[in-house]
């Protein structure tokens, strides 16, 4: 089938309006929030579980790849068509289904804004854990492809925990549930399989996801100090000590001075490092775990730990660091963002690997992070419009990877492999592994035209396709 009946055939499907294929209007959708490019031969905006099954009977009927996306906030290159193909972008299925309160589920469509499921719960006392950086833009759709995190994520978990069904188009265009609301149902867990699965498996066109119950009482805590070591001495004592804060992050002495030259959130500009700590839970509870952070902050080297004393003051730290990433436009164009995952207790000898790649390949890092679980995310800096400097930058990057997996972590804690990391994917993956991992995906999808050239190696990597522009420019409404 050639281009022009393709569109008409997804024309009829979806509507004339809902169907963009000019390559000008394409440029929009080559891209997420990663270094690489590729242009989908057309972009879908289904409205329906069932207008996204005939649209998938279509492309598999045609052989012609597809590619979910959600909002294109991704940073490994999951939403990006790097073979052509049809993108089924689910921006239009954003609705709230049902809301259960008495068993705390929700059931939603994939293209839900993460933050606006909580903003419609909070009425009723609950709220959806997961809360990657980019909430106010990320789906729900999204979230479960990428198993994505957040802040929060050290107490409450990660997406996985909290879905519980999933409603699921296969390659042939068949429409399954998965999963049930009680996550009691016998045999495998396939919703587990689906979650983190980058596209490659199905398109979600719904999910029930579990609810919590809002907290009594929240603290936010800024603990001050002079260089990175002592606060990485710190996230090891909390935990340590037995306390599980609902968040602990840190953001380095780059990082600060360029959040507060652009939002000025209350940051001190002369710190080596802070940690954001946050507890959560009955006000007694809260109090206690307080003053305890707070003690072991100080017995690690703090200068200073303050409480924020309202909503509107905890807020703006929380701005701070969800909009860091921006931030960093006031000292260079453009990032690149490396998510890989350390023990706790080796953060400062990998920090201090960063710090060694900063120096080797000349180019400024800067560190913003999930500390508590240690998940990492060096932004490495520099400027697009000079030669060379991608291909160096892709380079540090992997150099920064391999120092994750030396010390035991992983390539990546919420942010996926895509193209980004999957040529580094034998460091932590035998032969053996991988083809395991490949037959449950071919098990799903035995033709591979969902979401192909992601997780596993061959074909272009990260900073080998073809580019226009490397994206990841740091300004207002980026997210990290």
């Amino acid at each position: 089938m050639d281009k022009k009946r393709l569109v008409r055939e997804l024309e009829r499907i979806v509507g004339k309006g809902m169907v963009i294929h000019h390559p000008d209007d394409l440029l929009v959708y080559e891209y997420d929030g990663s270094v690489d490019r590729g242009l989908p031969l057309a972009v879908v905006f289904p409205a329906s579980a069932q207008q996204v099954s005939q649209v998938v009977s279509l492309a598999c009927q045609e052989g012609v790849p597809v590619i979910p996306r959600g909002a294109g906030t991704g940073l490994s290159g999951g939403a990006i068509a790097a073979e052509g193909g049809i993108q089924v972008a689910l921006t239009r299925m954003r609705a709230i289904l049902e809301v259960d309160a008495a068993n705390r589920t929700a059931t939603v469509e994939p293209g839900l804004v993460n933050l606006d499921l909580s903003t419609a719960t909070a009425r009723l006392g609950l709220y959806y854990a997961p809360d990657p950086s980019s909430q106010r833009a990320c789906t729900i759709g999204g979230n479960v492809a990428e198993n994505a995190g957040g802040p929060h994520c050290l107490r409450y978990g990660v997406t996985t925990n909290h879905v519980l069904a999933l409603e699921v188009v296969l390659e042939d265009g068949s429409v399954t549930w998965l999963g049930d609301g009680y996550r009691g149902r016998p045999g495998y867990d396939l919703v587990g399989a689906l979650v983190g699965s980058e596209g490659m498996m199905g398109v979600v066109t719904k999910a029930m996801v579990r609810l919590l119950p809002l907290p009594e009482s929240v603290r936010t805590l800024l603990a001050v100090f002079p260089e990175m070591d002592q606060a990485c001495a710190a996230v090891t004592k909390i935990i340590g000590s037995g306390l599980v804060p609902t968040a602990i992050e840190m953001m380095d002495r780059l990082t600060i001075r360029a959040v507060e030259t652009a939002m000025k959130s209350g940051y001190p500009t002369d710190a080596g490092a802070v940690l954001l700590v946050e507890v959560d839970g009955l006000a007694e509870e809260v109090d206690e775990a307080s003053r305890q952070i707070e003690g072991l902050c100080r017995g690690e080297g703090a200068t200073d730990v303050k409480v924020a004393s309202d909503a509107a003051e905890r807020e703006r730290l929380w701005a701070g660091r969800k909009g860091a990433l921006g931030a960093l436009g006031v000292l260079a164009p453009n990032y690149y963002l490396v998510d890989g995952v350390v023990p706790r207790t080796r953060l400062l000898e990998v920090l201090r690997r960063v710090g060694e790649v900063s120096a080797q390949f000349g180019l400024p890092i800067a560190n913003v992070f999930h500390a508590g679980d240690g998940n990492l995310h060096p932004c490495i800096l520099f400027d697009e419009r000079q030669p060379g400097h991608l291909a160096r930058v892709v380079e540090a990057g992997g150099e920064i990877l391999k120092a994750c997996v030396a010390v035991g972590g992983t390539l990546t804690g919420e942010h996926g492999v895509g193209i980004e990391k999957k040529a580094y994917m034998p460091l932590v993956f035998t032969n053996a592994d991988l083809e395991a991992m490949l037959k449950l995906k071919r098990a799903f999808a035995p033709r591979g035209l969902f979401n192909p050239a992601k997780v596993f190696p061959g074909g272009p990597s990260c900073g080998e396709m073809p580019q226009r522009a490397a994206i990841g420019r740091a300004g207002a409404g980026a997210w990290v």
